[in-house]
């Protein structure tokens, strides 16, 4: 079998719910051995969520593949002590307490790197470990709140959250990418470089687009539901049989050709109205007056294949619904079988994975399932073990 990437490394975990879990599933996709430690009994909360995948969360499918679960009390010493053995042989440790609570328990980056130097000791935070936010509560919806996505998310009449954890999801990225440097730093020179990451931070980053326009055009972009602020004809035109297809004009030289392949028109892309794209957006209303009365007297597939012999960049929109079926993931075998917990399940292939055939990805794990391997594995006898569990540290 072809060595992964991270074969070798062994990631400890001390996480729950999606930032931290979502970077921790990729370093164990890329060969990374991850160790997530959670609560003995209920484990990560996010394995509550629903019970939709036969019994399991949607959500801890998505981020627990191939990861060892050791159930583990980390507030007693036996369990501090097992922890630290883990440790000491880890690359990497990773954890998403509030920076009060890991400061606390001693697990804080700064804390950890003075104890076990080799490791790369990573924090995931909502609003990082300073500023007046540092301990405020950091779910997915109040940091978009916060910095303001939502404002700027929806359409003119209602703002709207995104409908995934964007800021989650920001933060695990940042923490993978950070992670990666962090370890390809270290076999450079030897040092453990601490990585820090907040939720706040990390979809700030992403919104920056957005920020300068405001910060240095001051007018915020307007919320405009599939429409851009910026560029146009660009968003949602519905066809002569309801269904909307996805227009985007990136230049004048597509507004051209849209002009005289779709609108059949070659003159109006010289009407002073429309001539730019500073034109167009100034006068979007009948711009999109213009496009819309020509898409809707045609069906879609009319519609579509129009726009695509002009060069103009148009899909669908498409339920979630239709996804799992959807041909790029069909024809390109995307999908993989994964256990679970409560029975096989299929999952996506992650992308960007290195090398030309399919890595093996492992199964999601039930709360606990190789406590005693790992146990055994920091040198625990069965005698040690049967302690552990007598007094309910594992």
């Amino acid at each position: 079998m072809t060595p992964r990437p991270l074969d070798g490394v062994t990631v400890v975990t001390v996480e729950q719910a999606v930032a931290a879990p979502f970077a921790t599933r990729q370093l164990a996709d890329l060969g990374a051995r991850v160790v997530k430690i959670e609560r003995p009994g209920g484990g990560d909360f996010a394995r509550g969520y629903d019970r939709t995948v036969n019994g399991t969360s949607s959500v801890f499918l998505w981020l627990n593949r191939g990861k060892e679960s050791l159930s583990l009390d980390l507030k007693a010493a036996a369990g501090r002590d097992v922890l630290e053995r883990l440790l000491a042989g880890a690359d990497v440790f990773v954890q998403n307490l509030s920076p009060a609570a890991a400061a606390r328990a001693g697990l804080d980056p700064a804390a950890v790197r003075a104890r076990h130097p080799r490791v790369i000791a990573c924090g995931v935070s909502g609003y990082g470990t300073g500023g007046p936010m540092r301990d405020a509560k950091a779910y997915d919806l109040l940091v978009q709140g916060e910095t303001g996505i939502i404002s700027i998310n929806g359409d003119p009449a209602a703002m709207a959250k995104v409908g995934i954890s964007i800021a989650d999801i920001s933060a695990g990225m940042y923490t993978y990418s950070a992670v990666l440097a962090a370890l390809v730093h270290r076999d450079r020179t030897g040092e453990a470089l601490p990585v820090e990451v907040s939720l706040f931070d990390s979809l700030a980053e992403w919104l920056a687009y957005p920020l300068y326009y405001t910060l240095y055009g001051g007018t915020a972009p307007a919320r405009m539901g599939t429409t851009h602020p910026t560029i146009a004809p660009y968003g949602a035109f519905p066809t002569a049989d309801g269904t909307p297809v996805l227009v985007a004009v990136q230049n004048d030289r597509e507004w051209r050709r849209l002009c005289e392949v779709v609108l059949g028109d070659p003159a109006r892309a010289d009407d002073p109205l429309f001539a730019t794209n500073h034109d167009r957006i100034a006068h979007r209303t009948a711009l999109d007056s213009l496009v819309g009365a020509r898409l809707a007297a045609l069906p879609t597939a009319q519609a579509q294949a129009l726009l695509d012999e002009a060069g103009i960049a148009q899909a669908r929109i498409n339920d979630i619904a239709d996804l799992p079926t959807h041909p790029q993931l069909v024809e390109r075998d995307r999908w993989v079988d994964t256990p679970t917990p409560t029975g096989p399940a299929r999952t996506l292939y992650p992308p960007g994975l290195p090398g030309d055939g399919r890595a093996p990805l492992g199964a999601v794990p039930a709360v606990g399932e190789h406590t005693d391997a790992v146990l055994r594995g920091i040198g625990l006898s069965p005698d040690d073990i049967a302690a552990l569990r007598a007094d309910g540290v594992v």
